[in-house]
């Protein structure tokens, strides 16, 4: 039986003249070398067409082509050396060569031909519609990973949706990249459930069920699909139904985006409407990191369906997402900064903590690669351009330094290696790709919150770089001194860093600020009816959503909140200062400052509604937990501590359990608690 030979001991059929007429070969003509063609210019190279010289040897006469163009004809290429063999490849035809070597005696008719040769016959350059229907077998067919690169070529893909249709074959001509057999709704297995309805993208799905025949041996190995595949144009009705997705985007632009505005809403919204992501594989990739992402940070009763469906389509979002974008890292460009930045924000929802610092490592080192920290690389950009990039890069800072402060990480992005201006204050609809155009007077632009936020991070990073230096070198004497002169400073910046943001960012008080609590702040009757009122929110999709879609008092929590964080950090290590230089402290004075904070901190949360409270999400409840628990240690370890700041501790701790409540029903898995993990990244939200 013939079975697949090696590639050096084939033997051409028939040998072609010059003129292009066939020959048989023969004991005159075999010893006859075929002339090659020379060199063509790089223009016809490049244009894929003859080479028109007079003289084909002389290369110093331009050809006919570049006279006729008035190009310069050039003969600059080089040839590329040859890559090292596809010992893979051959390894499958060894193997089917001797598997069908093995059953040569009863099927020698009808394997004349080996599967391996026949999986390498050149494909057609579209797949025929009778296959664009086609199952799991089709899809997962070894003869995708050897595809010729007249098919399939990575380096073909662009960035851009210029040349996506000349390019690619439209997408009924591809199979659809489900993992498993296709079921229908009168199959075996019953109707779709609303849980695999979204399964498409299969990241985590590599528990595939081969489907046997009754008897015979099973079918041969399959081949992972390769990533080149995934980038190509898709639809999102490949996902969810627009419907849906409409929805989900809806609820990002009301309850997300004010805290993390990195799109630009209306051209984000026009490129939605032209379906610009059957165009461009990024911006699909784009809008499926959005949806994922916002529907980890949304209340469940937000979107009308089922929690399990819920997290498989916000798990099938991220996977669609994921298998685009790393295909397609360069050139990279800001939107996969985005793209990460939403990644990072969804695994970090899912509990899933060493993945969500990957995607925030990533989404840094695209952004520093961008060179995004330096104003001098915004020149020359369109104004949506420079500030989808301030406002994600200025994003990721503060991402940064709440992992350095609650995790206690090394920091990636310094202060003094950054020189990119913070955010125009201006509303998206007053930013157009030509020009920037004045925001009304009266109108406090969304931007504000981020651009008022990072300044407070900005401090935080400077005080945190003090202390890790004089972690690894403590100052003494004058150096001490100077440096006790520097926090001081940091800590009068902080506490007036909010004392000129616009009146719609301004706290509106419950109590004036001072050092005691009342007895109103805890008790029995009020978690109870904060208990309930955040059931309401999470569960009942009638409830008011008034406070929570007021994105001026979201933003007055993350604000003041993280103001009363970095406070605590300077007079923390202020503290320590003082004691490195006279040895000791006033133990009284500490316990005031910390019940000062203590007092702050539930001012400030019960002079917000519970609603905008709870649409922060984790991120707020990790800073108020990490202020409380050191709060807590404190005055346990205080030998002098005033009846009224063991209170003050008391309802702060009583009030974080209401938050520990909220971070429960953020939580789409019914088998996981509320508690959190060590390792947890918190993002600026």
């Amino acid at each position: 039986m013939p079975v697949a030979r090696p590639k050096k001991e084939a033997e051409p059929a028939s040998l072609s003249s010059d003129d292009g007429a066939p020959k048989k070969p023969n004991a005159e003509n075999s010893k006859i070398k075929r002339k090659r063609q020379s060199q063509s210019c790089d223009a016809c190279r490049a244009r894929k067409v003859r080479c028109a010289r007079e003289n084909p040897d002389d290369q110093s006469q331009p050809c006919k082509h570049c006279v006729a163009l008035g190009i310069p004809c050039t003969y600059e290429y080089q040839p590329k050396k040859r890559g090292p063999p596809n010992l893979y490849l051959r390894r499958l035809q060894e193997a089917a060569a001797a598997a069908a070597a093995g059953k040569s005696d009863n099927k020698n008719d009808e394997m004349s031909v080996s599967p391996v040769s026949a999986n390498m016959s050149p494909p057609r350059t579209g797949i025929s519609p009778s296959n664009s229907h086609a199952g799991p077998s089709a899809f997962l067919d070894p003869s995708l990973s050897s595809m010729p690169s007249s098919v399939m070529t990575q380096s073909r893909y662009p960035i851009s949706a210029d040349s996506f249709h000349s390019q690619y074959p439209t997408m009924s001509g591809l199979p659809s990249p489900t993992y498993g057999p296709p079921r229908s709704p009168g199959s075996e297995d019953g109707p779709f459930s609303p849980v695999d309805q979204f399964n498409t993208y299969p990241l985590y799905n590599w528990s595939y069920k081969h489907q046997h025949p009754p008897s015979g041996p099973p079918p041969p190995p399959t081949a992972l699909v390769p990533l080149s595949y995934y980038y190509r144009p898709h639809r999102l009705e490949e996902v969810a139904p627009r419907e849906t997705i409409s929805l989900i985007i809806a609820l990002f632009f009301d309850f997300v985006y004010p805290l993390t505005p990195c799109v630009h809403k209306p051209s984000f919204m026009t490129d939605l409407h032209t379906h610009r992501e059957e165009r461009d594989p990024l911006f699909f990739a784009l809008v499926m990191s959005t949806i994922a992402s916002t529907l980890v940070q949304v209340p469940r009763s937000y979107v009308p369906m089922e929690r399990a469906a819920v997290r498989k389509l916000a798990q099938n979002c991220h996977e669609a997402s994921r298998h685009i974008s790393v295909a397609s890292y360069d050139p990279p460009t800001s939107m996969h900064v985005v793209i990460r930045y939403f990644d990072t924000v969804y695994h970090f929802c899912e509990g899933h903590d060493a993945t969500s610092h990957a995607a925030f490592g990533e989404a840094a080192h695209i952004a520093v690669t961008l060179r995004m920290h330096e104003e001098a690389s915004y020149e020359g950009l369109d104004p949506i351009e420079c500030e989808v990039r301030r406002r994600t890069f200025w994003l990721l800072f503060g991402a940064d330094k709440s992992m350095s402060i609650l995790l206690g990480r090394p920091i990636c992005l310094r202060d003094e290696d950054c020189t990119v201006h913070f955010p125009k204050e201006l509303d998206d609809e007053y930013i157009s790709a030509t020009a920037y155009l004045g925001q009304p007077p009266g109108k406090t632009a969304l931007v504000s919150g981020l651009n008022y936020i990072s300044r407070i991070f900005a401090l935080l990073g400077e005080i945190l770089v003090r202390i890790r230096v004089d972690k690894r070198s403590p100052p003494q004497g004058h150096f001490a001194t100077a440096r006790l002169e520097e926090v001081q400073t940091l800590h009068a910046r902080i506490m007036s860093a909010l004392v000129h943001a616009p009146e719609p960012l301004q706290l509106k008080r419950a109590l004036p600020q001072s050092s005691s609590v009342p007895k109103e702040f805890g008790g029995a009757g009020f978690r109870q009816a904060t208990f309930a009122e955040v059931k309401d929110f999470f569960d009942n999709p009638n409830a008011s959503r008034a406070n929570a879609s007021n994105p001026f008092l979201v933003m007055q929590a993350n604000l003041y909140v993280t103001q009363q964080l970095v406070r605590f950090v300077i007079e923390q290590y202020r503290d320590e200062l003082l004691t490195s230089l006279h040895g000791s402290v006033d133990e009284s004075r500490i316990a005031e400052e910390r019940e000062a904070v203590a007092s702050e901190l539930l001012n400030i949360l019960h002079s917000i509604p519970i609603q905008s409270i709870a649409t922060n999400g984790p991120s707020l409840v990790h800073k108020v937990r990490f202020v409380a628990s050191t709060l807590l240690d404190a005055v346990r370890k205080a030998e002098i501590a005033p009846a009224s700041a063991a209170r003050a501790h008391a309802y702060l701790w009583d009030f974080l359990s209401i938050l520990s409540e909220i971070e429960r029903n953020y939580l789409l898995d019914d088998d996981r608690d509320g508690t959190s993990s060590d390792g947890l990244l918190v993002p600026p939200s």
